[in-house]
């Protein structure tokens, strides 16, 4: 009797972006050009392009219970990642379906036209639940400020405020340092009761950068769906996003901020034994 195969899937859980650089087109993007089945859960749609956000619209949390079970209990996903979550009501429901899988939190709040995306009560619901039962989270270091209250002016500020995130509940870290200023990128990775792991990047000089958080979180729910350890995914993730960057670089899409280059060496989709 011929095994039967399967491909390794990731469900993302996120926003919609209209202009299809960031949010759930970027996480399906990521991950078919990593070699692995895309899904998706939409928690809102957003009215977006590259120059901003002008509306935000929550789907309802019938209608997000029901895409979350369509997509566990039949494609039944490797790894998750969770990006924006509009409301409490959104954060509850998702809350309920966590299980024992990978999960990627990119606690998405402000986008990079500066547009809040995100109710304030949402915020704590995040901390005090979600951090609790997903593997990493992947805040950039204007949503770390969000989370600790805490000033991130150099590496040593982005490791004290990493620290602080694992106190608050998160097992592991990525802290995003590339809102500073340098001819090098810095993330601080920290995984609880280890030591912190700096990974750097030349800085690229370019406008596109919409959707650099989303698609290096669904990069890293890309690599552990793939059956890579934490850490080795978090670097191959960090990798492939700076890639993207240089490929993307020069493009002009969009009379705003456009998006990286996500294709820039596809891979075919990985196919394993059940």
């Amino acid at each position: 009797m011929r095994t039967k195969m399967r491909y390794r899937v990731a469900c993302t859980i996120a926003g919609s972006d209209s202009g299809g650089g960031a949010g759930i087109q970027a996480d399906l993007k990521t991950f078919s050009a990593l070699g692995v089945f895309g899904t998706s859960v939409i928690t809102a749609i957003t009215a977006q392009n590259t120059l901003g956000v002008t509306g935000i619209e929550a789907v309802t949390p019938d209608i997000l219970s029901k895409q979350l079970s369509a997509v566990f209990d039949d494609l039944q996903p490797d790894a998750v990642k969770i990006g924006m979550i509009h409301n409490v009501e959104a954060a509850r429901v998702v809350y309920r379906f966590l299980a024992s899988f990978p999960v990627v939190l990119d606690p998405v709040m402000i986008a990079e036209s500066g547009a809040k995306l995100i109710e304030d009560e949402t915020i704590e619901y995040i901390k005090t639940k979600l951090f609790r039962c997903v593997s990493i989270i992947t805040p950039n270091i204007p949503e770390a400020e969000t989370l600790t209250g805490m000033k991130i002016t150099d590496r040593a500020t982005l490791v004290a405020n990493a620290r602080m995130l694992i106190e608050q509940g998160a097992p592991a870290v990525l802290l995003k340092g590339g809102h500073l200023a340098g001819d090098e990128k810095h993330d601080c990775l920290l995984i609880r009761n280890h030591e912190p792991v700096i990974l750097s990047h030349p800085t690229v000089a370019t406008d596109n950068t919409h959707g650099t958080g989303c698609t290096l979180s669904s990069a890293i729910a890309a690599y552990l769906a793939l059956g890579e350890e934490l850490t080795t995914a978090v670097k191959k993730a960090t990798d492939y996003l700076q890639q993207a960057l240089q490929a993307g670089a020069n493009i002009k899409i969009g009379h705003g901020n456009g998006p990286v280059n996500h294709f820039f060496n596809p891979q075919p989709l990985k196919i394993f034994e059940p």
